[in-house]
């Protein structure tokens, strides 16, 4: 739970007391590998931040068609945010791709924390930012680099996860085939 302190107060130092207000409405989990966090067609009902593990964003589109769009990592807050912020049903899935530890908060709290707490705002605003940023950044990279430029810049930004990720998934995440990344990988070796 420190972790998340942390982060938060990066951004905006937190009194003791409005710490304890949002802590003590977090819930720890412990998820195992390939366990679903949202499944498509149901509402997402939590904000949560990631200790330790890998989260998958997909589309489900079969066995061997899923459609990866997005990781996220440790020490990152997770959510099918569009789902939790609508109360409207997912068009995804979230997957755990590593053993995680989440510390959660359900949409209710959160509504709460923003109404008894002077620091509410401010975590949903630095939560929705990051999500936001991480959306944004995808995009401009489907936009503007190679797939070769994608790879790469996954290995620099998180070496120390990439192995974790099935290959197929960074394929997907990419935008190309898993034979073409392969190609890649032969190419930069």
């Amino acid at each position: 739970m420190n972790q998340i302190r942390k982060a938060l107060d990066m951004y905006s130092k937190l009194s003791d007391k409005n710490w304890l207000s949002f802590a003590s409405m977090l819930k720890k989990k412990i998820v195992v590998k390939k366990t679903l966090l949202l499944k498509e067609g149901q509402i997402e009902n939590n904000l949560s931040f990631i200790e330790e593990g890998i989260i998958r964003f997909y589309i489900p589109k079969g066995e061997k068609e899923d459609l990866t769009f997005g990781f996220t990592f440790t020490n990152s807050f997770v959510s099918g945010y569009d789902s939790f912020i609508t109360q409207e049903p997912s068009v995804y899935n979230l997957e755990a791709l590593t053993p995680c530890i989440l510390w959660s908060i359900n949409y209710k709290d959160l509504q709460e924390i923003y109404k008894k707490t002077d620091v509410g705002n401010t975590i949903g605003r630095l939560a929705a930012e990051g999500l936001f940023l991480q959306k944004a950044k995808r995009e401009l990279s489907l936009l503007n680099e190679t797939a070769t430029q994608r790879y790469l810049r996954l290995l620099k930004e998180e070496p120390h996860f990439i192995k974790h990720i099935p290959q197929k998934y960074i394929a997907s995440f990419i935008g190309i085939t898993p034979q073409a990344l392969s190609r890649i990988r032969r190419d930069i070796s």
